[in-house]
């Protein structure tokens, strides 16, 4: 048995090919892939976080606001 990992890209058309060069003889295997998403990367806000410099009661403000829909 051999354990085998990469990284490959599926073709637009939805195929994924596969050609690993083996130590294996020549002959049937069984095959089992292991499929697995990218993990998606959370996009960093730290450039963009900052504080508000507010004056006057925020609650009273966002009470008004609400009151205006």
């Amino acid at each position: 048995m051999e354990t085998l990992k990469l990284t490959t890209t599926i073709d637009p058309d939805g195929h994924l090919r596969l050609d690993v060069p083996t130590n294996l003889p020549a002959g049937e295997v069984e095959l089992v892939i292991v499929l697995s998403k990218p993990r998606q990367v959370r996009y960093d806000f730290s450039d963009l976080v900052g504080r508000l410099a507010w004056k006057g009661d925020a609650l009273a403000t966002q009470r008004d606001l609400r009151d205006e829909w």
